[in-house]
C-alpha cells in the first residue's frame, strides 16, 4: 500500500506543515500529484512505508532534509532551455524593451525561480547579444533569485562542467565563458550584473520597477490558487507595459485580467496597461506606514497647492477664524476674486452670501462635524452664460480631529442638467422600444445560457487539458533528472570497469613475469589464478581450474605432501613454507619441483589465501 492510500492525504499535509515550521519551507501550494510522487521517492530510499514514518526519520537525521528538498525542488534546467523561444526574446522582446527605455535608464530584469543559475547568465548572454556587453555592464541588472541555498551557491560561483554549457552555442561559448581545467567559468564582467539570491516567490514581496521577468517552469508546479497569488505579485513587479517569460507548459489562460499575450507560442506575455486593485492595496499599504504626527515635508505642501490649484472645479477653503484661506484658479475667476482678497474676512466678501448664503452653511458644518446637504443654485459666468453649480460644505479636521475650517466646493452640472433634460425626452421613446426588445432580449438569453454552458464545458476541459500537460512537463523532467543520475552511475561503473581490466592486465604481467608456475588459492584453497607458467607445466587450461578445489586437481604432484605446506601457510601471516617434492609433468617426464607457499595478507593483516609457486629443479 503506497503513502498516499487510506488517510495519506492527511498524514500528507502533516508533514508539509512540520517542513514549513522547522525549515521555512512552504510546499503547501505544491500540485499533490507531483509532491507526494517526489516525497516518496525518498521515503523508499530511505526505507520509510509513511509519510508518519519519514518525518520521524526526518527528526532523527537532519541531514535528510537536504536530500528531500533536492529531490522536491528538481533544479533541472539548463543554458537557452527551449531555444526557439529564447531567439524570439532576443530578436524581438530585448529591442522592444529598449526602445521604450531612455537611452541612460536602467534595466531591471528578474529570473524568479534561477536554480544553478544557467537561466540568469543565458539572459546576460542573450541581452549582451541584443545591446551590447557594454550596455549590460553600465544599465542591466538581473535579479536571480531561488528558494534553494545549495542551488544559490552553485549559480554563485558561475562554474560549469563542459556537459552542462552542450547547450550554449559555440561562438557564445567562446565569447562569455573562459576554459577552467575540465570546465568553464561565465564571463566576469557580465557576472557583475548579475545579483543571486534566496526568494519565496509564495510568501517573500516581490522585486519592484521590472522591466522583463522571467519564471520558466516553475509556476507549473503550484496549484491553481497559489499560481494566482503569484501572477498578482508579479504583475505587481512589473512595470507598466513589462514583459512576463514563462515556460512552454504555462499558459496563463485563468489570467487574462493581468498579462496580455504577446507570442502565445513562446510563452511571452505583457503586464496590462492599469494597475490593478491588488497593487493599489500594496501601495496604499506602503503609505500608511508613516509614522503618525510625522509632518509633510515642503515638496508634499507644494504639490497639496499645486493640486488644489489644478483643480477642475471652483473651490475655496476658510479657516477657523472666519477668513479666506485659499481659492482655487477657478474660483477666482468665477466669482472675480482678486489675490488681496485671500485673508480678508470671509463675511465681508460678496461670496459669502451670493449666490447662496454659505456662512450658516459653513457654521452648520463645523456644529454638525459632516458635511452639509448639496444646494443647486446658478450663477452667471464670465462669458454671460448662465452655469447651474452644486455646492457642498465639508468640514476640514486634522488627525486628531481638531478643526481646521471648511472647504466650499462648486461643481458645475450645467451640463448634466442639459443632457438630463435630453435624456428625459429621449427616454420615452427608449421606452416604447423597450417593450420589443424586451421579447428580442430573452430570446437572447435562452440562447446566451445555452451558449455559457458550452463555454463552460470547454473551460472545463481546456483545464483539464492543461492539467494534464502540465503534470507530463513535470514527470519529463522527473525522468529527465533519472536519466542523468543513470548516465553519472554509468560513467563510474565503466570508469571502474576500465579500471579493473588495467589492473587485471598488470596482476597477469606480474604472474607472467615471476617465471614457474604460480597458483593463487582462496581460504577453501580453491583456484583463483593460474598463470601459463601452471598451464606449461601441468597441462591444464586456467578455465579448466578455475574455482576448482587444488587438492582435487589431476595434476602430477603429490597433493599429499604439499597440503601439510599449504594449511601451515594459512594459519599464520608469517607463515611462508618451502618443500623439495618429486613430481611428473605434463609429457609424464619425472621431475623435481621446489614448492613455495605464501599467505596472500589483506589490508588488515587478514588471510585471503595462500599464493603457490612451483620450480622446477634439475
Amino acid at each position: 500500500m503506497s503513502a498516499s492510500d487510506g488517510n495519506g492525504n492527511g498524514d500528507l499535509e502533516v508533514l508539509l506543515d512540520h517542513l514549513r515550521r522547522s525549515r521555512g519551507f512552504d510546499f503547501t501550494g505544491y500540485k499533490r500529484s507531483s509532491l507526494s510522487r517526489r516525497i516518496e521517492k525518498r521515503m523508499q530510499a530511505v526505507g520509510a512505508d509513511s509519510y508518519l514514518g519519514y518525518l520521524d526519520h526526518l527528526e532523527v537525521d537532519p541531514e535528510e532534509f537536504t536530500h528531500l528538498f533536492n529531490t522536491i525542488l528538481i533544479n533541472v534546467t539548463s543554458f537557452f532551455r527551449d531555444p526557439p523561444a529564447w531567439e524570439y526574446l532576443g530578436a524581438e522582446i530585448l529591442p522592444r524593451l529598449a526602445a521604450d527605455k531612455g537611452a541612460d535608464e536602467p534595466i531591471r530584469v528578474w529570473s524568479a525561480g534561477c536554480a544553478s543559475g544557467e537561466e540568469a547568465y543565458t539572459l546576460a548572454m542573450a541581452i549582451a547579444e541584443a545591446l551590447g556587453p557594454e550596455a549590460v555592464k553600465e544599465r542591466v541588472k538581473i535579479y536571480a533569485t531561488d528558494i534553494d541555498e545549495d542551488a544559490l551557491n552553485q549559480a554563485r560561483q558561475a562554474r560549469y562542467t563542459a556537459k552542462q554549457v552542450e547547450t550554449v552555442p559555440p561562438e557564445l561559448l567562446e565569447r562569455y565563458f573562459d576554459r577552467n581545467g575540465h570546465g568553464y567559468v561565465f564571463s566576469k564582467e557580465l557576472r557583475r550584473s548579475v545579483i543571486f539570491g534566496r526568494h519565496d516567490l509564495i510568501q517573500d514581496a516581490p522585486i519592484s520597477r521590472i522591466d522583463l521577468l522571467v519564471c520558466r517552469n516553475t509556476l507549473m508546479y503550484l496549484n491553481s490558487d497559489t499560481q494566482s497569488h503569484v501572477l498578482a505579485r508579479f504583475s505587481f513587479a512589473l512595470r507598466e507595459g513589462g514583459y512576463l517569460f514563462l515556460g512552454k507548459a504555462e499558459m496563463l489562460l485563468a489570467h487574462s485580467n493581468l498579462f496580455t499575450s504577446v507570442d502565445l507560442k513562446r510563452r511571452v506575455f505583457r503586464k496590462v496597461p492599469g494597475a490593478t486593485l491588488r497593487e493599489r492595496l500594496m501601495v496604499l499599504t506602503d503609505a500608511g506606514e508613516r509614522p503618525a504626527g510625522n509632518p509633510a515635508p515642503p515638496r508634499e505642501d507644494r504639490i497639496r497647492d499645486a493640486a488644489l490649484e489644478a483643480a477642475t472645479e471652483p473651490q475655496i477653503v476658510v479657516d477657523t477664524a472666519g477668513s479666506l484661506a485659499m481659492a482655487n484658479r477657478r474660483a477666482r475667476a468665477l466669482f472675480d476674486l482678486r489675490p488681496d482678497d485671500l485673508g480678508r474676512p470671509f463675511h465681508d466678501l460678496e461670496l459669502s452670501y451670493r449666490p447662496l448664503e454659505l456662512r450658516s452653511k459653513i457654521q452648520q458644518a463645523y456644529v454638525e462635524r459632516r458635511p452639509s446637504p448639496v444646494h443647486e443654485v446658478e450663477w452667471p459666468a464670465p462669458s454671460g452664460e448662465v452655469v447651474n453649480l452644486e455646492v457642498q460644505v465639508v468640514p476640514l479636521t486634522d488627525g486628531n480631529d481638531v478643526l481646521l475650517g471648511a472647504t466650499v466646493n462648486f461643481v458645475d452640472v450645467t451640463r448634466s442638467r442639459r443632457y438630463k433634460e435630453e435624456l428625459e425626452h429621449a427616454n420615452q421613446g427608449l421606452e416604447d422600444a423597450y417593450a420589443e426588445l424586451q421579447s428580442t432580449n430573452e430570446e437572447l438569453e435562452t440562447t446566451n445560457e445555452e451558449l455559457q454552458s458550452t463555454v463552460e464545458e470547454l473551460e472545463t476541459t481546456n483545464e483539464e487539458l492543461q492539467s494534464t500537460n502540465e503534470e507530463l512537463e513535470t514527470m519529463n523532467e522527473e525522468m529527465q533528472s533519472t536519466n542523468e543520475e543513470l548516465q553519472t552511475i554509468n560513467d563510474e561503473l565503466s570508469q571502474r570497469t576500465t579500471e579493473l581490466n588495467q589492473l587485471n592486465a598488470f596482476l597477469e604481467s606480474i604472474w607472467t613475469g615471476l617465471g614457474g608456475a604460480v597458483a593463487v588459492l582462496d581460504p577453501d584453497l580453491r583456484v583463483l589464478v593460474w598463470n601459463r607458467g601452471s598451464e606449461d607445466l601441468w597441462g591444464l587450461r586456467q578455465e579448466e581450474v578455475q574455482g576448482q578445489h587444488f587438492l582435487n586437481l589431476d595434476i602430477g604432484l603429490p597433493l599429499d605432501q604439499v597440503r601439510p605446506a599449504l594449511r601451515a601457510s594459512m594459519s599464520e601471516r608469517d607463515g611462508s613454507q618451502t618443500v623439495l617434492v618429486d613430481a611428473t609433468n605434463r609429457r609424464g617426464k619425472p621431475i623435481k619441483v621446489r614448492v613455495s607457499c605464501t599467505p596472500l595478507v589483506g589490508d588488515h593483516d587478514d588471510i585471503h589465501g595462500v599464493i603457490l609457486r612451483i620450480e622446477e629443479r634439475t
